[in-house]
């Protein structure tokens, strides 16, 4: 290795040192200010190691684990099964527009896309929803407004299947008389792995950090008794800032101003991502190269 190659390479290792240094370090701080004491957290601010530690926004957290496991559960749920529809129908649709021989595929794919940049807008999807399809208050809900078939993930698939599946697989296919479902389950699934996981993976953060759906579709004890953990993560903030902010005669209120309301925010939001972080790592490789392959032009 030449000197000009290890100065290139010693600066390269330095910027992806920086990058990873700028992407842990935020975590880090959410997570050391859960950990922080209340009053300290109020007084000094945010800090990578404060003065005085207190896990009391996870006690109190814990003190909630029948609803937040509850949350969870549906949570993994709705996550699971959406993504698998999500990419089900999205890969599908993929494999028809892919395909040069389908009649009208132009104006199929325009129609795809349109949908990207227009829709009813929030009163007339809601309207439809509870009203037609009357989904309010179930689990379909938390499902099927706007993210059961992403425009994104289709076309983003039709470029990798593309891009990467050769012609040649099809059309040996067909002379040995597979049909289009056969060549689906056969070639295209396994060859269309890498974009499938990676779409799969933005569908699946999408449904988890979703919350909207549960404000607008669910209300009252049935609605409640169906939150995912964002919203109830949300719902929990809500009455931590309305208790704290709101006094009560005699000992309550010294109780409720000792409430942890900013360290239990940050413990919220470390509870909420951390299932992500932890499949994310296992899912990467599969990430990088359906990005790298379903980015390119087709």
């Amino acid at each position: 290795m030449t000197r000009h190659n290890r100065k290139f390479q010693l600066f390269t290792n330095i910027i992806l040192l920086l990058m990873v240094t700028g992407i842990v370090l935020p975590f880090l701080l959410l997570f050391m200010s859960s950990i922080t004491e209340e009053n300290t957290l109020i007084q000094n601010g945010y800090a990578f190691w404060p003065d005085k530690f207190s896990l009391a926004a996870y006690s109190y957290i814990w003190n909630q684990r029948g609803q937040i496991f509850r949350a969870y559960g549906i949570t993994i749920l709705v996550t699971v099964t959406g993504t698998f529809i999500n990419i089900l129908l999205s890969s599908l649709l993929a494999y028809g527009l892919s395909l040069k021989e389908l009649p009208g595929k132009t104006a199929l794919t325009f129609y795809v896309f349109f949908t990207m940049l227009f829709n009813g807008g929030l009163v007339p999807t809601y309207l439809m929803y509870t009203g037609t399809f009357h989904i309010k208050n179930t689990l379909f809900a938390l499902i099927v407004p706007n993210f059961l078939m992403s425009a994104m993930n289709v076309l983003l698939i039709r470029t990798f299947y593309q891009t990467s599946i050769p012609d040649a697989l099809y059309e040996a296919a067909k002379i040995d008389g597979a049909g289009h479902m056969k060549i689906y389950s056969a070639i295209v699934i396994p060859l269309g792995k890498p974009i499938m996981v990676t779409m799969g993976l933005f569908s699946a953060l999408s449904y988890w950090n979703d919350w909207t759906n549960g404000l607008y579709y669910l209300s009252g004890d049935k609605g409640y008794a169906l939150y995912s953990i964002q919203n109830l993560l949300n719902e929990m903030i809500s009455k931590i800032e309305f208790l704290s902010s709101n006094s009560v005669a005699g000992s309550i209120s010294s109780d409720l101003s000792q409430l942890p309301s900013t360290s239990v925010r940050m413990a919220i939001a470390f509870v909420a991502m951390l299932p992500m972080l932890v499949i994310y790592p296992f899912l990467q490789k599969y990430i990088q190269k359906g990005i790298a392959l379903g980015a390119v032009k087709g």
